[in-house]
């Protein structure tokens, strides 16, 4: 058993793969094939160590730390380790880095979303917070929709005109980027709301990644007042300041909708709040640890 660095995970992880593994796991988690227990959050210096362990057809845990103001010291907000095991023996198979992991992972399970409930003509791509998943979205969105304009806003302008700068997009006010929006992403660290229901076009489409604390909200009431699907029933209810504090009526698991279990209703605005999940990221390591097997690397 070795240790593969966040450099190997990233040139191993092929982002069409892991859209694709991404929507098994959520199909199979919803199916009831995986045992997950709602993570384990631990308060330490104005931060979070959280404890996610799975086991369905890949098994594993993985240990991350999310400090909101890890920015200025330069840091990501979210760093991991994920320990991997093969389920039939309880081998240890690889230990690998997940902070890259947990970036593109919760774009992509995003992007099997947007992929369902998005319009399939959707021009517009609007982000709102400019960070590691505002970069990780604009990625790997464009895998599922052609996008032809995206805008995006941040509470510090000037990190929003930078990241507009560097990617070939338009900064602007949070109202100016969503109006017109057919695809909408939330990804920040807000306490309060930051998206307005008044301001979202019909039948457009929203990935609410932000705001992961059961009193942290993103999306006011009139955006929760859409269809709302999330990732996990137990953990939006849990743990999501969106769920919880808006007393919605929550639709779905995506899950559910990718199985057909349950209509998309892709005709209508939705709202995908994703919180994230230790199976998302198992599945994730496990295709890390397939790619370096093929590759010979272990």
């Amino acid at each position: 058993m070795r240790f593969i660095d966040e450099a190997e995970v990233r040139s191993l992880l092929d982002v069409g793969a892991l859209i694709a593994a991404m929507r098994q796991a959520m199909i199979d988690f919803s199916a009831g094939k995986v045992q997950q227990p709602v993570r384990r959050m631990l308060a330490q210096h104005g931060g979070f160590f959280g404890i996610m362990p799975a086991s369905g057809e890949a098994m594993g845990i993985k240990l991350v730390t999310y400090y909101p103001d890890n920015a200025r010291h330069d840091l990501p907000a979210h760093m991991a380790l994920i320990a991997l095991f093969r389920p039939e023996t309880g081998e240890p198979l690889a230990v690998m880095d997940g902070t890259y992991i947990t970036e593109v992972r919760t774009a992509a399970v995003s992007a099997a979303a947007t992929d369902l409930l998005a319009p399939a003509d959707a021009k517009v791509l609007a982000i709102l917070g400019t960070g590691v998943q505002g970069r990780a979205h604009l990625e790997v969105l464009p895998h599922v929709r052609r996008f032809e304009e995206v805008r995006v806003w941040n509470r510090t302008a000037a990190r929003a005109e930078r990241f507009a700068e560097e990617h070939g997009a338009r900064a602007m006010s949070a109202e100016a980027a969503v109006r017109d929006a057919d695809v909408v992403v939330t990804a920040t660290g807000a306490k309060s709301p930051i998206l307005q229901g008044a301001w979202l076009k019909p039948g457009a489409h929203v990935n609410a990644v932000g705001s992961p604390r059961p009193d942290w909200r993103e999306l006011d009431d009139q955006v929760m007042g859409n269809v709302v699907i999330v990732d996990s029933y137990e953990g939006a209810r849990t743990e999501s300041g969106d769920v919880i504090l808006s007393g919605c009526d929550v639709y779905a698991e995506l899950g559910e909708v990718l199985a057909g279990t349950k209509p998309s209703r892709a005709e209508e605005t939705t709202v995908f709040k994703s919180l994230g999940m230790a199976i998302e990221d198992v599945a994730s390591a496990r295709l890390v640890y397939e790619a370096a097997l093929a590759k010979g690397s272990l």
